[in-house]
Parts: C-alpha cells; structure tokens; sequence
C-alpha cells in the first residue's frame, strides 16, 4: 500500500503554505490515481494516517470513507479529549503535483500538495 504525503499549500494564516504541516496516509489507490473505495470497504485493517504540525506530537488516526459523505481523516481524542475528524474534499488524482483540499471541523479550507506516493 504507498504512502501519500501532503503538505499544505496554502490556508488561512499560511498564504505561502508551510512544508512542516503535512498528513502522511497509507491507501490504495485505483488504477486512476484515486482511493480506492472498494479497496477500503474489503480491507479487515484501518488504512494509517498521521498528522504532522511543528511542536504538536505526531496524531495517529486512520482513513474513513462514507459512500454519502467521502473520504475523511480521523484521529482519536488528544490529551483534552477533543477527536478530531477532517474532510478530504474533492481528493481527486493523488499523484505529486496535484492537490487535496482538508476541511476541519469547523469548516476552515487547506489546500495541501501531494508531494510523493511511494
């Protein structure tokens, strides 16, 4: 299963983007390029995300997808009990180069850049 690493690109408060924030997911991708939802549904373990932020400890989470709703990134309560469930909107082709908007919770857009899929 490749690794899929994304750093933001742009955002509220990051107009040049920032290499230090990135999401690390490990999935399968379709023969296209994309997740592949049928890959998920059958596969008995969790697919690994992880969230990167300067001088925040790395949040192990997982990938989720709902045929209604998409794709999402989820990660478990921290240490004051907040989860934290983020919306990969539109994730199309994930190939370097290309981009991936995440949504947080309380609806702020980021815009990441696939930098490898390895």
């Amino acid at each position: 299963m490749p690794r899929i690493t994304l750093v933001l690109a742009s955002g509220p408060g990051f107009p040049a983007g920032s290499a230090e924030h990135r999401y690390e997911l490990e999935a399968t991708l379709d023969a296209g390029g994309h997740l592949d939802a049928a890959a998920w549904q059958a596969d008995p373990q969790p697919w690994p995300a992880r969230r990167l932020r300067p001088g925040e400890a790395p949040r192990e989470g997982d990938v989720q997808h709902d045929p209604e709703t998409g794709w999402s990134l989820r990660f478990p309560p921290d240490e004051a009990g907040a989860e934290l469930t983020e919306a990969l909107l539109s994730p199309g082709v994930l190939r370097p180069g290309e981009y991936v908007t995440i949504c947080t919770p309380g609806g702020v857009e980021y815009g990441y850049r696939v930098v490898s899929v390895a």
